[in-house]
């Protein structure tokens, strides 16, 4: 009951942000504005959800201070990179953490168990490893890896953009939520080899016409919640690349090392 519970108050914050008022239509959305209102009303029924769901550990269950904390034996557990690098990637990989039994259960939480408070703690941990801009650039692009949208639909909310709005509020760049499209729907990747995946992501993404401007020139960071084999985040720079921009990164949770005993989740 408390899992469902979580899952419509999530799904329905997400859902209701194109309907929250707006200011005056300009060139620019207003998703600042939105995300403000959202935050707001967020904290004033924090206290109400917390008395009727008491905050507990996604990894074990344990009581903690709030709902997207993890518990002291738990943080103890998740294993933190120490290089910016990832086999078979050319661009630099910012992950927060390795795939492992702990970091698994908060991707599944997250993803799966509509656990979307966790965004904050997920993103939080990915905000450590980001470098600081320096201070004569403009802050970069945060982009998430974008889903189909009748998996976007069956989901309710896509888990690398919440990542991207908590990102973007903790003033790490500026959210950039529909750059990417995937406008072709493509098969759980999970259980399927690097060639399939490939196979199977090709021609998959694509940059939105209106977007290649405003990225021309720019430093980007593409932000996902995993990364496993790299078929999809190599598809994303692929489509990245046609605008220019002067930089790519890759910013993620969790990482998978290519000898690592855990396999991700066959759900994506």
């Amino acid at each position: 009951m408390r899992r469902d519970s979580e899952k419509i108050w999530g799904i329905g914050a997400v859902l209701i942000l194109p309907a929250l008022p707006c200011l005056p239509r300009k060139r620019k959305p207003c998703d600042k504005h939105r995300m403000a209102v959202v935050a707001h009303l967020a904290t004033l029924f924090r206290p109400v959800i917390d008395l009727v769901y008491p905050p507990r550990c996604p990894g074990c269950g344990a009581a903690v201070a709030s709902q997207e904390g993890l518990c002291l034996e738990c943080w103890s557990t998740l294993e933190m990179p120490d290089d910016e690098r990832a086999e078979g990637h050319a661009v630099p990989v910012y992950a927060a953490t390795y795939y492992n039994a702990t970091s698994r259960k908060l991707v599944l939480a997250f993803k799966h168990g509509g656990r979307i408070a966790l965004s904050r703690l997920l993103a939080r941990l990915i905000a450590t490893r980001l470098p600081e801009p320096p201070s004569d650039h403009l802050p970069p692009l945060l982009i998430p890896v974008p889903l189909h949208r009748w998996r976007l639909w069956q989901r309710g909310f896509n888990q690398a953009a919440l990542l991207v709005q908590e990102l973007a509020r903790m003033g790490k760049g500026e959210a950039q939520i529909a750059a990417l499209v995937r406008h072709r729907r493509t098969p759980n990747l999970g259980g399927l080899g690097r060639e399939e995946r490939e196979r199977a992501l090709a021609g998959a993404i694509r940059l939105d016409p209106v977007f290649a401007e405003r990225l021309a020139g720019r430093d980007v960071v593409l932000v996902d919640d995993v990364l496993t084999s790299g078929a999809t985040s190599r598809a994303c720079l692929a489509a990245l690349a046609a605008a220019g921009p002067a930089s790519v990164a890759i910013a993620c949770f969790a990482r998978v090392e290519e000898d690592h005993h855990l396999a991700p989740s066959r759900k994506t």
